[in-house]
């Protein structure tokens, strides 16, 4: 589930409670966590209810001014269901931590390595994980579309492999663009120094 920076922030300071969705099914389920802006989100409870259910305080609950600003946000069908959609926060983006923690052991760095290596295996595309390292490496702050027309693909899944390193603590966005993160640039330094 995706949320504005401003609503994800309201929820970690306990002013947004609640998310409303038109889905043609729900797309989250109760006790699924996932990160966001402003660190781990927990979902709490999701109800399918009718559109014309919601209440002004509820609306107020997700960031909202008024009912009718709230339901000018919804996406798809009109005939599709609403789901209002309790949140909690669960804590800080764990990446965070692991990002800044470039003490690598040994181990550490074999099993980053074979993630890595995973990743590489199962890419259509053919091996990407140690050179898109190197590229963020070589270009902090440059822009995910420069960075992949550099190594000639397309932005969206350029992206997406990103955010598997990130995944991992081993990059970190910047306003524009990305870079290597303490832990990214140990287990670099550490593998290159292992050939």
């Amino acid at each position: 589930m995706i949320l504005p920076v401003a609503i994800a922030a309201g929820v970690e300071n306990g002013t947004v409670s609640l998310a409303f969705r038109r889905w043609k099914v729900a797309r989250v389920k109760t006790g699924e966590v996932f990160i966001s802006p402003a660190g781990l989100i927990r979902i709490t409870a999701v109800d399918e209810i009718g559109p014309d259910a919601i209440t002004g305080e509820e609306a107020g609950l997700a960031g909202e001014k008024s009912v009718a600003a709230l339901r000018k946000r919804f996406r798809g069908n009109d005939t599709d269901p609403v789901f209002r959609i309790a949140l909690e926060w669960a804590g800080p983006d764990p990446r965070i931590a692991l990002r800044t923690d470039d003490h690598l052991s040994p181990e550490d760095v074999a099993e980053i390595a074979t993630r890595l290596d995973r990743f590489d295996v199962r890419s259509p595309s053919g091996p990407w994980t140690r050179d898109t390292l190197g590229l963020i490496e070589r270009n902090p702050g440059r822009r995910a579309i420069e960075l992949a027309e550099m190594v000639g693909r397309e932005k969206d899944p350029f992206k997406l492999d990103v955010r598997k390193l990130k995944n991992l603590g081993l990059t970190h966005s910047l306003p524009v663009g990305y870079e290597l993160s303490e832990r990214g640039r140990a287990f670099l330094v550490t593998e290159r120094d292992q050939d």
